[in-house]
């Protein structure tokens, strides 16, 4: 799979079947929309190609909006390969891609620069300067840019339409089990592992410290987790606090791994962490051994998940 980071793409990438959006988390209606376009890729013998934008327009735009992201742009590609994508093009998104006209983003990226044959596009789908760009302006220049407009049903479920925005709003309520049903998979975070206050080690519980960086902050608490680092050929089972250590006055969110009948040294290292289950919210103790039992219990529960 080939990356860019510009629009000047390679000739054989060009006249490609093109989907546009952030695709956050890669959820099931958005793999439903890459299952559409491979049966496109098949049927007309041509290449699948992503555009995305980093930051996400959302964050550029707002910059209070500092934990949105349910997949790390890492994640995103890996996840993107596997559905099939022959091509991927990361713009930057900055004030000056911003003011671009919607017209010249038709006429000299989607046609002269892509030369894009088939345009996946969601129907709220918003491009140009000031956002004044819809999907009725692509479908209009259908004819004279040679290019067609799918624009595919979203993936409604019990009544609700699946989102990553609805996908937010279940990590954040706890509801990790129907997160990785809509996910496909289990939720997770990737992370370097730094050095913390040592806390966990006190206690008699040393834990791995990952920053969360600008992952959406689900519900604070513990969860069975199972963690992947480069050098381990199979999951490690292990116990996560996500939260802020009400206990210890933390005032940063903070992803804390505990892993089972583990020793060696993980500072530095690059691991992921895939979220199981949610065993309870995080709460303050009165002291560190009423936390110390209370872990005890947890680690019961984590171990049989």
């Amino acid at each position: 799979m080939k990356l860019y980071k510009n629009f000047n793409i390679s000739k054989n990438h060009k006249k490609s079947i093109i989907l546009i959006g952030n695709f956050d988390g890669l959820h099931i209606g958005h793999q439903k929309l890459f299952k559409l376009a491979n049966s496109y890729k098949k049927k007309f013998n041509l290449k699948i190609g992503v555009l995305t934008f980093e930051p996400m327009p959302k964050m550029f735009f707002n910059k209070d909006i500092k934990n949105f992201r349910i997949s790390s742009m890492h994640q995103k590609k890996t996840i993107l390969k596997k559905l099939g994508v022959d091509f991927i093009i990361t713009k930057k998104f900055n004030k000056n891609f911003s003011n671009i006209k919607s017209d010249f983003f038709i006429k000299e990226i989607l046609s002269k620069k892509l030369e894009a044959k088939y345009i996946f596009v969601s129907n709220n789908f918003r491009f140009g300067n000031k956002r004044k760009g819809d999907v009725k302006q692509l479908v209009k220049n259908e004819k004279i840019y040679d290019y067609k407009i799918v624009k595919p049903q979203p993936l409604i479920l019990s009544q609700k339409i699946i989102s990553s925005t609805y996908i937010r709003s279940l990590l954040e309520k706890g509801n990790l089990k129907k997160t990785n049903k809509l996910l496909n998979r289990y939720w997770s975070i990737e992370g370097i592992v730094q050095k913390g206050r040592q806390q966990g080690k006190k206690i008699g519980f040393p834990t791995c410290n990952i920053d969360i960086k600008d992952y959406v902050i689900a519900m604070p608490g513990v969860y069975a987790v199972k963690v992947y680092n480069k050098t381990s050929k199979k999951p490690l089972k292990a116990i996560a606090n996500l939260g802020y250590r009400p206990t210890f006055n933390q005032k940063k969110i903070l992803l804390e791994v505990h892993i089972f009948n583990f020793s060696g040294n993980l500072y530095n290292k690059y691991l992921s962490v895939e979220f199981i289950k949610f065993i309870r919210k995080e709460k303050k103790f009165r002291n560190t051994n009423q936390l110390r039992r209370q872990i005890q219990h947890d680690l019961k529960i984590a171990k049989k998940s």
